[in-house]
């Protein structure tokens, strides 16, 4: 074992991570590959303890396991794997910089609730992607009306990881899209491949039924509205069960009088608008 642990011990306790991990990461760099009687031995971190931090041991990237003939061979990792834990640790932090702008927008009075309704306003982008990070602790389905996709606005790297809590969440999703959003969309789609959701549905309406000028979400008890304009970026939450079930109503109106855009060839740059003929003659 190494003469003086202490710099390992110290810069893995600032990560968070057990004592014992250190205790096996260093048996491991000292003794080289070893099966988990001999790692016990060598680190004194007992077996039943070393099976219980497997997925910890996996997880920071620091311990790579094989199986042989129905035994565990465990072996360390370069160190600088745990650049993968800094990442999160450092997307972590930015989740909770983005919270802190809810926590400011309450604690400074932009909240107005009472026992049956709570109503919120966001101001900025930030505030704006703290909206939309609230969708992905709902249940049940999301209904959107949507002016603009929200990955020309936000970091890619922000919507994906939204995508990919919400798709872990089974969220399911219906959206209204008009013709400022395929006009102005498609070459997004054109130009970007990113994680999407995994249950997304979504119909045209044009805008000679209903003229799109914001984006709406409604899920659960909660309604927000979006404005996107450059020189206005807000958003505000409606809390209220009667106030949502009238949008939800309002939205599967639009939806029945809807084409579903995969009849209009998807947004890949071939998307045609149907003519006010063609839909006179869809009805």
């Amino acid at each position: 074992m190494l003469a003086d642990t202490s710099a390992v011990r110290s810069y893995f306790y600032k990560l968070g991570l057990e004592s014992e991990v250190a205790d096996i990461y260093l048996a491991l760099h000292a003794y080289g590959p070893q099966s988990i009687s001999a790692l016990a031995r060598n680190s004194g971190v007992e077996r039943t303890r070393i099976y219980r931090l497997f997925d910890t041991l996996k997880n920071s990237g620091l311990v790579e396991i094989e199986v042989h003939n129905k035994y565990s061979i465990l072996r360390a990792a370069p160190i600088t794997n745990l650049q993968i834990l800094i990442s999160k640790k450092e997307q972590e932090l930015r989740d909770l910089q983005t919270e802190l702008t809810s926590l400011h927008n309450f604690l400074n009075g932009d909240v107005l609730s009472s026992p049956a309704t709570r109503v919120q306003f966001f101001q900025g982008l930030e505030g704006i992607k703290q909206m939309v990070w609230n969708q992905t602790k709902a249940s049940g389905e999301n209904l959107s009306i949507l002016y603009e996709n929200m990955q020309s606005r936000t970091k890619q790297s922000f919507f994906e990881r939204w995508a990919r809590t919400c798709n872990e969440a089974g969220i399911t999703f219906r959206g209204i899209i008009g013709d400022h959003f395929i006009k102005t969309q498609q070459q997004w789609y054109r130009d970007h491949s990113n994680e999407r959701l995994a249950s997304w549905r979504s119909r045209f309406v044009p805008d000679d039924v209903f003229k799109i000028t914001h984006s709406t979400i409604i899920y659960g008890n909660v309604t927000a509205y979006y404005n996107w304009h450059d020189d206005e970026v807000f958003g505000i939450e409606i809390a209220n069960q009667e106030i949502t079930e009238t949008q939800r109503a309002f939205f599967e109106m639009l939806w029945a009088q809807g084409v579903d855009v995969d009849d209009l060839k998807g947004l890949d740059g071939q998307a045609a608008l149907p003519t006010q003929a063609e839909r006179s003659h869809q009805d």
